[in-house]
């Protein structure tokens, strides 16, 4: 389960004690590095976040790979949007193909931009992964405080972040339960499955909110959380 994965790995951090406060500014430091280097420069500041990363966590440089392939595919994708382009006149492009009067190929431009654009892109997301990765959510909501961020807005953060733990559970514990009465063994009944799935997930969801409802109410809850 991703969401339960990087919040366990929050917690054995070596940099668990470290105060959220310096781990945002390190955050920034790496932010600025990865927006201003060229893209030598941020291959570099790359390889140091995985090792960093691997280190503090006590994770294998597979395991780190893993976790970053989750979001490269949407990077990917955004990149092969700027590689490519469509022109009427295909003298400037490397490499080229007719669609009719017009043509789609590689220019030498969108090569340097998807280049640069591919690097600080993945030197970003790897700092703000290293960000997760060694704050844990209690620490993120004394981060929040601290930087006047308002109540309102940060209870709802909580609750988003616990719904999503539900929301999980909830769709891991009917994915189970259909596998083992072979809801997956076919296309047409993986459909099927997925479908049963998604409204009982629904379904199941409102329960548990109800349930918490009744619980705050029991608790006499005026409207704020304990933060």
């Amino acid at each position: 389960m991703l969401t339960n994965g990087l919040d366990r790995l929050s917690y054995q951090s070596r940099w668990f004690h470290v105060a959220p406060e310096r781990k945002f500014l390190f955050w920034l430091l790496m932010m600025i590095l990865a927006f201003s280097l060229p893209p030598a420069g941020q291959g570099l500041l790359l390889m140091c976040q995985a090792a960093f990363t691997c280190w503090l966590l006590r994770m294998t440089f597979w395991r780190w790979l893993r976790w970053m392939a989750i979001p490269l595919a949407f990077l990917l994708v955004g990149v092969l949007t700027i590689l490519f382009s469509v022109t009427s006149d295909p003298t400037p492009l490397l490499v080229g193909v007719p669609l009719g009067s017009w043509w789609l190929g590689v220019m030498p431009e969108g090569v340097t931009m998807a280049n640069a654009t591919l690097w600080r892109s993945l030197a970003a997301l790897a700092a703000t992964f290293w960000l997760v990765l060694n704050l844990p959510f209690p620490q993120l909501i004394i981060l929040l405080q601290k930087a006047r961020v308002p109540r309102l807005l940060t209870e709802q953060i909580l609750l988003t972040w616990r719904f999503i733990f539900i929301l999980l559970d909830e769709a891991m514990a009917i994915h189970r339960a259909q596998t083992l009465r072979f809801g997956y063994h076919s296309l047409p009944q993986s459909y099927r499955s997925l479908a049963m799935l998604v409204g009982l997930l629904f379904t199941r969801v409102l329960q548990r909110y109800k349930a918490l409802a009744i619980t705050l109410d029991i608790k006499l809850y005026q409207g704020d959380f304990h933060l």
